[in-house]
């Protein structure tokens, strides 16, 4: 039971760590940033706090039976407060209404947490409990309304994050409506598999029945898998954009290998890392200003016969306009490419070539990925691009 429970924090907690951002100061200033990150790691530790080898443990070093117990507790009400407060961030508002809001949250949630903390001090529980706790005192002074209220805060919370993320669903599209349609059906797991699991194991109990299993057995599971898809909701509106940027940045990567394997023998600029631990967007960006550097050596050897010869081929085989502009402009740097590796040219003076020719299709990442695959056409126009006699 343990290990699986360790398993579910971990992922929260890397979740957690992939959103926070550049450094403590971006943190800071973001407030929805923060509190994503809060929500996500304070899940982590519910299941960290809730595991009977973590109970167990905090329960020796403290010598105080049960003593994991509100610390899990308060742990969950932090929990529940920290998704109402990032729930207010998310929807966002008047800075002076989200203060007071998120002021109201906290004061209502951490007085529950003191609460827990002290009928459990005034309870009298001897018995450790590590995996039935909540039905084992049921029935017992103090110990029972503790678990009661921490039961009934956790189900407020969730009661109320399930409306609101059903309405704001209706009201937007994409990334931000899966995030909160992820988000309610990981409140639903959690009310049915966790809250009335629990509520009603309890309820038997003070009716004199026994349904423990509900609580020890069903209960557990459950909240795992509907706090790991509740955090996927929170998590995936912030991070699959960017993942989505280095997934294209690596095919354009890819994409570019050709042109600068046909280029690279002149740049003067340093070389691009093959480091495998740098981002692709970092990686492409230092392939561009590598490429950029090169094709302006190239460019005052560019011969312009040649292009004008390779584009009235390719618009003769019906390529469009723009495409046979970069048809030939894809001819033009193998063979300035070539002169320069066959007699070790470097332009002494690229700035007048790129006024002689400025070259637009390598104004941006798109025209350059167009360049290089233009080379693959090239051998089509292999008698155009043989010197006239």
């Amino acid at each position: 039971m343990s290990l699986v429970i360790y398993v579910a924090a971990a992922v929260l907690a890397s979740a957690a760590l992939l959103l926070i951002p550049a450094g403590p100061r971006t943190l800071l200033r973001n407030p929805l940033t923060a509190s994503t990150c809060v929500s996500v790691a304070l899940g982590a530790c519910c299941f960290a706090c809730s595991a009977p080898a973590t109970l167990a443990a905090v329960n020796d070093m403290t010598g105080i039976p049960n003593f994991g117990a509100p610390m899990t507790y308060s742990v969950i009400s932090a929990y529940s407060a920290s998704l109402l407060v990032l729930l207010i961030n998310w929807r966002g508002g008047p800075p002076d209404e989200i203060r007071k809001m998120v002021s109201r949250i906290i004061a209502a949630y951490g007085l529950l947490i003191v609460a827990i903390i002290v009928l459990f001090d005034m309870a009298d529980a001897p018995v450790e409990r590590l995996q039935d706790l909540d039905t084992y005192y049921a029935r017992t002074p103090y110990m029972r309304e503790m678990i009661s209220l921490y039961l009934i805060g956790h189900a407020v919370c969730a009661v109320i994050m399930i409306v609101v993320c059903l309405r704001w669903s209706r009201t937007v599209t994409g990334l931000l409506r899966t995030g909160l349609r992820l988000i309610m059906w990981g409140l639903v797991l959690d009310v049915v598999g966790f809250e009335l699991t629990k509520i009603t194991a309890v309820v038997a109990r003070w009716a004199g029945k026994d349904l423990d299993w509900l609580s020890t057995s069903v209960a557990p599971p459950v909240v795992s898998l509907g706090a790991l898809v509740c955090s996927l909701g929170f998590v995936v509106p912030r991070l699959l954009p960017a993942a989505r940027g280095h997934w294209d940045s690596a095919r354009d990567h890819r994409e570019l290998r050709p042109l600068w394997e046909e280029v690279k023998a002149v740049t003067t600029a340093p070389k691009p890392s093959p480091a495998r631990w740098q981002l692709p967007k970092a990686r492409l960006q230092m392939l561009e200003l590598a490429i950029h550097d090169a094709l302006l050596q190239l460019v005052p050897a560019f011969d312009l016969g040649l292009g004008r010869r390779v584009l009235a081929a390719a618009r003769s085989q019906g390529h469009p306009p723009d495409e046979a502009r970069v048809i030939s402009e894809a001819a033009m740097v193998v063979g300035a490419a070539e002169k320069a590796r066959s007699s070790d040219l470097v332009p002494d003076d690229a700035g007048t070539g790129q006024e002689r020719y400025p070259l637009p299709a390598t104004s941006g990442t798109k025209e350059l990925v167009r360049l290089a695959q233009a080379l693959t056409l090239l051998p089509r126009f292999h008698e155009s691009r043989a010197p006239v006699r």
